[in-house]
């Protein structure tokens, strides 16, 4: 049997989604307990030059509610607005809903639509399956990743287990 593209999509970020939001209540515990200034996580950056701790985790939803372009639909819009844990957690939480929403027929047997992508007046087309595996899903699993390490970087106890998130 071979594996269809909603098999290789959504499912798999509502795994890294719900064990994304199990490392942010994570922190939100720790923070809490220790009276830390959530203000410091969220706009800590492992270098410069590099995204803050609340932009990861609007990427990596984004990067998820991208996969409707298979679909042939535009992502929903959602405000990059959040100030706390709680409003991460909740951002999460709603895509989480959002992706469960979405039915294999809407996503299977798009190996080979055109997916087109326009940043900064510049456009690539991608077939859906190179939209997918080289595009959407590892920039998703960046910016998981460059999460789950601002917060081990920043002394909450997460760990692999918490990252995979419940199998």
């Amino acid at each position: 049997m071979s594996l269809s593209m909603y098999q290789a999509s959504v499912p798999i970020y509502i795994k890294m989604l719900n064990g994304l939001a199990n490392c942010l209540k994570k922190s939100a515990t720790h923070y809490s307990e220790h009276k830390y200034d959530e203000a410091s996580l969220l706009n800590h950056r492992l270098f410069p030059d590099m995204f803050t701790f609340a932009k990861q985790v609007q990427e990596a939803t984004n990067h998820a509610r991208n996969v409707v372009r298979l679909a042939g639909q535009e992502p929903p819009k959602v405000e990059e607005n959040e100030k706390s844990l709680a409003e991460l957690i909740a951002r999460v939480e709603q895509t989480v809903a959002f992706m469960n929403t979405l039915k294999p027929e809407q996503i299977d047997g798009s190996e080979d639509k055109t997916i087109t992508l326009t940043r900064r007046d510049v456009s690539v087309d991608y077939s859906g399956s190179q939209f997918l595996l080289q595009r959407s899903m590892p920039n998703f699993c960046f910016h998981c990743n460059t999460a789950y390490n601002i917060l081990r970087h920043n002394g909450v106890a997460v760990g692999k287990r918490d990252y995979l998130g419940p199998s």
